[in-house]
């Protein structure tokens, strides 16, 4: 099958050897995005600005890729503080529509660039 990458300059730039997404067969793989500004490449302030960041991120990522939000399947959020994870799910409703895709929640003792949280995913595109 034909890969395809695509990428915009609405999210941060890949930070390294990746492709912000990659698509096969409909089904689009979105990189882990951290709260960066698109803008000024640094981490937007606070646990609440870089989740919103990294949704923003992602929406601007999903749409490069001629899809939504609407058509994720799977999400996985890292966080280093799980204390977070209601923070999480606010900004959830803001992004997503039901049915929401499945997901699951990490705890993890770091991201890059001391990010708070991150988070990829997969869509899969002109669900029926």
């Amino acid at each position: 099958m034909k890969r395809t990458v695509h990428a915009t300059h609405h999210a941060p730039a890949a930070i390294g050897v990746y492709s912000q997404a990659v698509e096969v067969g409909g089904t689009v793989y979105l990189s882990g995005q951290i709260g960066l500004n698109p803008q000024t490449m640094q981490l937007e302030t606070g646990i609440e600005a870089q989740i919103q960041r990294v949704f923003s991120n992602l929406k601007a990522v999903a749409e490069a890729a001629g899809s939504s939000l609407d058509d994720a399947v799977k999400l996985t959020v890292y966080l280093t503080d799980m204390a977070d994870f209601s923070k999480v799910n606010d900004a959830m409703a803001q992004f997503f529509e039901p049915p929401y895709p499945a997901r699951a929640a990490v705890g993890v003792k770091a991201l890059p660039r001391d990010a708070l949280v991150e988070a990829d995913a997969v869509l899969v595109k002109n669900q029926t």
